[in-house]
């Protein structure tokens, strides 16, 4: 039985929500500030949200953006906000869909068991090893022949997207969006200059990487 959190300030919209909500047979959370929609994530992560953007406390990509910090569930997004500009933001922040009200209940049920059949992104392993070096996603350490390697918060953030993804291409906008957000897609120099240092610290030889490979123009490779 999946749980949903639904996130909506409107009192008799929430009721109507949880009401078909139950009656799909759904387990069913509900938080009418964005405060609190973050606090029930913590507490009881969702299988999916169902979010609205006008909230009293904050703007609803704002919170999308702060559920994606901790969360890999779908996010659907109701609002009143028709315009296309409300919707790009939405989904660049990491909304999976988007339903303007006043919508039709069939279709949000549609929607919802569309996002809960895609499969969400890979989780690295426990352990990996780029040539001497041990990486513990778990314990969050690098391990060497001289002891332990120190990471910065970015370089681990970028390195466990690398992990989880061992010989596929990631692409450069898909990194920038994960670790700084949609707003950082055209700053390519922030790649350069943390994989440089990454590469400083794990690769034999940095200016000839084995492990952290560039492909120009494209995005970077995790090679096993």
């Amino acid at each position: 039985m999946s749980r949903i959190l639904l996130v909506d300030d409107e009192p008799q919209l929430l009721r109507a929500l949880r009401m078909n909500f139950h009656a799909r047979h759904f387990t069913v959370i509900t938080a009418s500030t964005g405060q609190e929609a973050l606090d029930a994530t913590g507490r009881e992560p969702p299988d999916a949200v169902v979010l609205d953007l006008g909230l009293p406390d904050f703007d609803g990509v704002d919170v999308i953006q702060g559920l994606r910090g901790s969360l890999d569930v779908p996010i659907i997004v109701l609002s009143g906000r028709a315009d296309t500009e409300e919707k790009i933001r939405a989904l660049d922040a990491g909304a999976d869909d988007y339903l303007t009200k006043p919508f039709d209940m069939d279709e949000l049920f549609a929607r919802l068991r569309a996002v809960l059949r895609r499969p969400t992104r890979a989780a690295p392993g426990p352990t990996a090893r780029i040539g001497v070096y041990k990486i513990d996603v778990t314990a969050g350490t690098v391990t060497g022949p001289d002891g332990h390697v120190r990471l910065t918060p970015t370089e681990w953030k970028i390195l466990t997207i690398l992990l989880a993804n061992p010989g596929r291409l990631v692409p450069g906008k898909h990194l920038l969006r994960e670790v700084w957000g949609p707003d950082a897609e055209q700053h390519s120099n922030y790649l350069r200059v943390y994989f440089a240092g990454l590469r400083r610290k794990l690769e034999p030889d940095p200016t000839r990487p084995q492990y952290l490979i560039t492909e120009p123009g494209i995005g970077y490779r995790y090679n096993p």
